[in-house]
């Protein structure tokens, strides 16, 4: 017997914590974005067309530095590069027969949080209840931008200054319990924030290049020095 799937409205209500989180989380993104000179309706095209605070974070970053479109372009592949394997492995979560615009469409928003809610759905998930996540988390993701681009202009100087440390603060939540539990992880992060550092100096280097020449080297050199093993099955 097919067992039912999870309904759009059971999607919408396991939506509905992710979307706070992500009203919070990109309220920062938004002091970033007016920062960078961006108006609240471009910052809220960019979030509702991309929802991912370290891709976006990116941009606004690389927007700010004049950048040029192609060094834009490279970065985000670099910075989002890891949903192309999220987005694989949810396509195996989904039924055989779901019709390729589905596929399309889902894979639109496949972010860390809606990816762990469809993972834990099992044989049970359905496009139906992803649209219903995306439903709330998207509104979420961009409206938080929104009203951190608002803020940014109606707020004093100072107020903004003090409130663009709130992405590091998140960046940071998110690296150090993995650094805490894992030596290779601090490790790395240590030499990330050196050589970025350093880095900095380089006069013939522009920004938008040199992060995405540091993010690439460095993954790349970890990952060859300090492989994942995967755990192999005991065989029956």
């Amino acid at each position: 017997m097919v067992k039912s799937g999870i309904t759009w409205r059971r999607g919408v209500r396991d939506g509905i914590p992710i979307a706070l989180g992500y009203f919070a989380v990109s309220f920062a993104l938004g002091i970033t974005a007016h920062n960078a000179g961006l108006s609240a309706l471009q910052a809220t095209l960019a979030s509702f067309l991309c929802n991912a605070s370290a891709g976006e974070y990116a941009a606004f970053t690389v927007i700010a530095a004049n950048g040029a479109y192609w060094e834009m372009a490279l970065m985000m592949l670099v910075a989002n590069a890891r949903y192309f394997l999220m987005s694989c492995a949810l396509s195996q979560c989904l039924p055989a027969d779901t019709p390729l615009h589905h596929r399309l469409f889902v894979a639109f928003d496949v972010t860390d949080e809606i990816f762990g809610i469809a993972v834990s759905a099992g044989d049970r998930l359905r496009p139906s209840y992803l649209y219903g996540a995306m439903a709330v988390a998207i509104p979420g993701w961009a409206g938080g931008t929104c009203f951190g681009v608002l803020m940014g202009t109606l707020l004093p100087n100072t107020v903004v200054r003090a409130l663009s440390v709130g992405l590091y603060g998140m960046f940071l939540a998110i690296i150090i319990p993995s650094a805490r539990k894992n030596r290779v992880i601090a490790g790395v992060v240590v030499i990330s924030m050196a050589v970025s550092w350093a880095a900095a100096f380089l006069p013939f280097l522009p920004e938008g290049m040199r992060i995405i020449l540091l993010t690439v080297l460095i993954s790349a050199v970890a990952a060859v020095l300090f492989p994942v093993r995967e755990e192999k099955e005991a065989a029956v």
